[in-house]
């Protein structure tokens, strides 16, 4: 099974480019995940469901229009649909502050199948004064308290853009970066507690000390062409998946957005 998760950042554009179709056929997803598709449903679903009749598509569209949002392109028909994070856990941590109500940002999506529940998530960003970083450090927990419990049922996969650099391997350029937006203690110690609650960073599995593995670059100074990037986009899966993990992936080949593709094939 081949899963796929990209930050498009407005699906719309990248579709008027030209560059879903294409990319849709070279990798052929049998399960994409897409954060930022900056759309609302009714302006996008019939079209796409013309042209790329081959997935099921659902979407959890932002109640502002042309921001955040997330969708889900499958082949597998999901047993069900989940919108958002529980209410429960929405009140037990606050997930409003003075931007907004990150509830009503279409910010996670999650599908069951038969034998893993697979969640999108397109996590808060810090603010370049780091004045979002008391969100994050709610968010954070209730988003892992989520994956906790549905994996009490069966395994879960999650990915999207984690708006997080982990570990300094993970940016291009870590000193001068530290303490600021995606690379802050705080962000850092909300993905460690993924770590230690046992889920796994596909692609580290995999490329342990691999350097120059980056998912964003700034429109600024040609960095994606001299790959000064970041690492913010990943594919988490409970440990028990991961002797089913076959290969992950990063795809900065694939333009479009300010963010490539990552991607898993797992034995599912």
């Amino acid at each position: 099974m081949h899963i796929y998760s990209w930050n498009v950042n407005g699906i719309r554009a990248v579709e008027k480019k030209g560059l879903l179709e294409p990319f849709l056929k070279k990798h052929d997803p049998d399960i994409l995940c897409i954060q930022e598709t900056k759309a609302q449903e009714d302006q996008v679903a019939e079209m796409f469901g013309e042209k790329y009749p081959q997935y099921e598509q659902y979407w959890h569209s932002a109640a502002r229009k042309g921001y955040s949002s997330t969708a889900i392109f499958t082949k597998i028909p999901p047993i069900e649909v989940i919108f958002g994070i529980p209410e429960d856990l929405t009140e037990k941590y606050e997930l409003d502050d003075i931007y907004g109500d990150t509830t009503k940002e279409g910010r996670v999506l999650t599908l069951e199948f038969e034998h893993f529940y697979l969640s999108t998530v397109y996590t808060p960003n810090a603010k370049d004064d780091l004045s979002r970083i008391p969100m994050r450090q709610h968010w954070d927990p209730a988003y892992l308290e989520y994956m906790q419990r549905l994996e009490e049922e069966k395994p879960v996969i999650f990915c999207g853009d984690f708006n997080v650099a982990h570990q300094p391997i993970d940016l291009a350029r870590p000193k001068p970066n530290e303490g600021k937006k995606g690379f802050t203690q705080e962000e850092r110690t909300g993905f460690d507690a993924m770590i230690e609650a046992k889920y796994v960073d596909s692609l580290r599995y995999f490329h342990p000390d691999t350097p120059d593995l980056y998912t964003w670059w700034s429109h600024w100074g040609g960095a994606r062409e001299r790959n000064v990037g970041w690492r913010i986009d990943y594919v988490m899966v409970s440990d028990v998946l991961k002797e089913l993990l076959k290969s992950a992936k990063i795809h900065p080949e694939v333009l479009g957005s300010d963010h490539c593709p990552v991607s898993i094939d797992i034995t599912l």
